[in-house]
């Protein structure tokens, strides 16, 4: 950990400002640099006490004032090139593919549509205003994203793949991710949105950690070489639609909240080992 993060109080106890906290996320998946849809947006110091929430806009900033929290940590992008350049991380898929064993030209080709439209997309959003906000209250705010995904679908895979070295079906797949507290509390079940209970799960692939999920190209594009499963945390109804009509392979949907949750609460863990007091906000309880 560089040194400049923390520093040592009289008493022996390490005063931890923003940079420490995105250090301690980056070092979870020993990620060396920031990622682009993760940022810190007003620098703080000597965080003891936080509201931890999924998404932040003016109402979480003012909810993280009127309580007196230290900061606001926030999940998906706030604002600013978090947002303007997200898809930078979407470029995380081609790695995930290729490691499954697809050709990188054809890894390529199956991430540029979606990519390109995420970047027209963000260009026009707004950026600021929740930035500024921030600023005008001088509440120390971040989010971290793809760090704590990444933590997610690690957890997630390491699960799936101690089942699927036997014959499982899809049901065993569900069964050992329902296991986790998150998908166990969660309103929404874990979902086998092409294929049934009986399905043979074969190769598994969990497509998580880039950004957002890969739609119909991506998933095709597993199916056509060698993956028999592919998991999202959600999917849009129009690429659901034409993945069923293709039935190439199997589609399980795990539900966003909780498996967001899963890969944020290891963290959230690692802040209260700090004497990092943290409060969530849309957050799954372990």
């Amino acid at each position: 950990m560089n040194l400049f993060l923390y520093k040592i109080c009289k008493v022996g106890k390490l005063l931890i400002n923003m940079k420490g906290i995105m250090e301690m996320a980056l070092e979870l998946e020993g990620f060396e640099a920031t990622p682009a849809d993760s940022a810190i947006y007003v620098e703080g110091k000597d965080i003891k006490n936080v509201l931890f929430c999924l998404e932040a806009g003016v109402p979480e900033l003012l909810l993280t004032k009127r309580l007196n929290y230290d900061a606001l940590i926030a999940h998906h992008p706030i604002g600013n090139s978090a947002i303007i350049e997200f898809h930078e991380v979407f470029k995380r898929h081609l790695q995930q593919l290729v490691i499954a064993g697809v050709p990188e030209k054809e890894a390529e080709k199956a991430v540029q549509k979606k990519l390109t439209a995420l970047e027209v997309h963000n260009h026009m959003r707004s950026y600021r205003q929740t930035v500024d906000a921030a600023k005008l209250l001088k509440i120390p705010c971040m989010n971290i994203h793809t760090p704590l995904d990444e933590v997610g679908r690690r957890i997630m895979a390491n699960r799936i793949r101690a089942v699927t070295k036997s014959n499982a079906t899809l049901d065993d797949v569900v069964q050992t991710l329902r296991d986790l507290p998150e998908f166990r509390r969660a309103v929404t079940k874990i979902k086998i949105r092409v294929g049934v209970t009986s399905s043979p799960a074969g190769k598994t692939v969990v497509s998580h950690g880039a950004g957002t999920n890969g739609g119909y190209e991506i998933a095709k594009t597993y199916f056509k070489h060698g993956v028999s499963t592919v998991i999202y945390i959600h999917v849009d109804p129009v690429d659901l639609s034409r993945l069923r009509q293709d039935n190439l392979g199997n589609l399980i949907v795990t539900g966003h909240i909780a498996s967001d949750s899963v890969g944020i609460n290891p963290f959230i863990e690692k802040l209260e080992k700090n004497d990092i007091k943290v409060t969530r906000l849309g957050i799954i309880e372990p």
